[in-house]
């Protein structure tokens, strides 16, 4: 719930999801309603519509809070601008909440078990009002900062045990301790918000929510490792995000934190600037990144040297995403022994995690580390979608790896994770359901990985291609004996060859089915048989007369009117006019179509 309001406040999600559902029209109409019942005179108060960043519950938005002065914030969801007289006229005005619109418990059982630091302004603020960014610490943290040294800043960062959130995992203060520790007065930093894992939106979701954040955290980098000039290397496909990011640097230009003016007390001026990706998966690679900053193609480069040593442009260069600078401004709010104290033992802090698939509440969820993924799936998000029965969840992106129901109680922690045959990765998790093809999904994502490699070495480029064009054939019932074999030697090989992080991850997903769900693998290929009626071409759809329920869901759905039923009566599929597409076996709540 949001703090009690010295004014009356509408909080509206007007994030890319909640601007998405209509929250333009639905901040509107509050406007437009205050006005039209003179709600200000009414109630002697001034009255604030606020757009914020997200919320984390993207699956019910348009979500608002109403903030009245000394009572707790109300939230409601699915709010449209056609509920809004009743919200003004009943709640604010009349006191009285519309309680059939409000938010269930289901909200604070998403809120219960989170933890949200990162994402504290989120939701909360004005994500364009530096006013509003100062009123809740802003610029505390760099201010802290200024007044010490170097190398205790880095020595703060070290004590606090942050590790990056890109997917690596590496200690940040020793990250930046190598930059700062590398000879040269000319100096990059790096902020790689180039967000690629399909389902993922953490990054994007705190630059739209929090930009004023992010700059300070890279303002504490840049003073930490005497960078002068920092970039936010952020994807074309985020308008919403570059724009929100691009407005808060131009005010920090013109009121002094950044630039010549330097009102912060900095040794030297720091410049900041946003390139515009085109959305390369393979730019997520810091020297692929690099590559692409200075004009050139997006490609990886053999390290050593690392950036550290020689990075941008030849010079020394920091980089770390957008979870991990956003965490440091909180460090040094709140001091190192704090944020030590989050998390486990390996990994400090919390966890934002985007949460797709099977789900019934998808979005972000902001957790400590060491809560487990079957908390996360279903205390924090509700459990499987339609009440089916769970099957894994893809942890980690397309790089990581599907961890099955045993692996449930897996803790959010860097080695825990590798450990169960995933990774922690940006924080994607994709959840799935008994309809769920596990050989599809591994044909998934390393078409994915296959389409967004760069092609620079042979193992990446020829290699996936490879085990691309086996699992296919296994989809298509065309598999071969030896063809398991073969998919686990090239794996392996692959990852040992590769040149950068992405063809070095690219198995993980064929190989962590192949752990945990080998027998999806030997049906395909031994009885020409998809376990999870998922492969289209080993699919034949009738109906299970003993479980339909005549409840005439599936004819509803059919785009192709293949289905015959009457009230009262078991539906029927013409196999001659089906075209196979499984509208219906997603839609029967009843697993009544085989």
């Amino acid at each position: 719930m949001a703090e009690k309001a010295e004014k009356l406040k509408i909080l509206i999600c007007t994030g890319t999801g909640g601007l998405a559902s209509g929250a333009a029209a639905v901040g509107d109409a509050f406007t437009a309603e205050f006005e039209k019942q003179g709600v200000e005179a009414t109630v002697g108060k001034r009255c604030e519509v606020v757009g914020t960043g997200c919320r984390g519950l993207c699956a019910n938005d348009v979500l608002v809070d109403v903030c009245i002065p000394g009572q707790e914030a109300v939230t409601y969801d699915f709010v449209t601008p056609e509920l809004v007289p009743q919200i003004v006229a009943e709640h604010i005005l009349g006191n009285e909440p519309v309680a059939k619109k409000v938010a269930g418990p289901y909200y604070e059982k998403f809120l219960e078990k989170q933890q949200r630091v990162i994402f504290s302004r989120c939701g909360t603020i004005d994500a364009e009002s530096i006013e509003d960014f100062i009123d809740h610490r802003g610029f505390t943290g760099v201010k802290k900062a200024v007044t010490m040294t170097q190398d205790e800043v880095i020595e703060e960062v070290k004590r606090s045990g942050l590790r990056g959130r890109g997917g690596g995992g590496f200690p940040t203060g020793v990250k930046w301790s190598f930059a700062k520790g590398s000879p040269g007065s000319e100096k990059y930093l790096i902020c790689n918000a180039d967000e690629g894992d399909p389902g993922a939106f953490m990054d994007r979701s705190i630059l739209e929510g929090d930009p004023y954040g992010l700059i300070e955290g890279l303002m504490i980098g840049a003073y930490a490792i005497g960078s002068t000039f920092a970039y936010v290397y952020v994807r074309a496909e985020y308008p919403l995000a570059i724009k929100r990011l691009q407005m808060a640097i131009d005010t920090c230009y013109e009121l002094g934190y950044l630039g010549e003016k330097n009102i912060l007390g900095f040794p030297r001026p720091l410049d900041m600037r946003i390139k515009a990706g085109a959305g390369a998966f393979v730019c997520g690679e810091e020297t692929a990144l690099m590559a692409s900053i200075e004009g050139e193609r997006g490609m990886s480069r053999p390290r050593p040297p690392f950036p550290a040593v020689r990075g941008l442009w030849g010079k020394p260069t920091n980089i770390n995403n957008v979870e991990t600078f956003a965490n440091v401004s909180y460090i040094f709010y709140n001091g190192a022994d704090w944020y030590n104290a989050i998390g486990t033992e390996g990994t400090k802090g919390t966890k934002i995690f985007a949460l797709t698939g099977k789900v019934k509440h998808t979005g972000l969820v902001e957790v400590p580390a060491g809560t487990t993924i079957k908390e996360v799936i279903y205390d924090v998000c509700g459990g499987i979608h339609n009440n089916r029965k769970f099957k894994a969840v893809q942890a980690g992106g397309p790089s990581g790896g599907c961890l099955p129901t045993e692996a449930l109680d897996a803790i959010v922690d860097y080695d825990s994770l590798i450990k169960a045959g995933a990774m922690m990765g940006s924080g994607g998790l994709v959840v799935m359901d008994e309809t769920t093809c596990m050989v599809d999904i591994a044909r998934f994502f390393l078409n994915f990985t296959r389409a967004e490699s760069c092609g620079k070495c042979i193992p990446c480029r020829i290699g996936l291609k490879i085990m691309l064009e086996i699992l296919e054939r296994i989809t298509q019932g065309k598999g071969r004996e030896g063809d398991l074999e073969l998919l686990e030697d090239m794996a392996y090989d692959i990852k040992k060859s590769s040149l950068c992080g992405l063809g070095q991850t690219a198995p993980n997903p064929v190989l962590s089915t192949l752990r945990y769900f080998r027998h999806e693998y030997e049906a395909h290929i031994k009885t020409g048989e998809c376990p999870s009626h998922s492969c289209k071409h080993l699919l034949h759809f009738e109906v299970i007369e003993d479980k339909c329920k005549k409840c005439g869901i599936c004819p509803r759905v059919c785009p192709v009117d293949a289905i015959t039923w009457e009230k009262g009566t078991v539906a029927y599929i013409d196999k001659e006019i089906c075209t196979e597409c499984t509208s219906c076996y997603d839609a029967c709540r009843f697993m009544a179509i085989k």
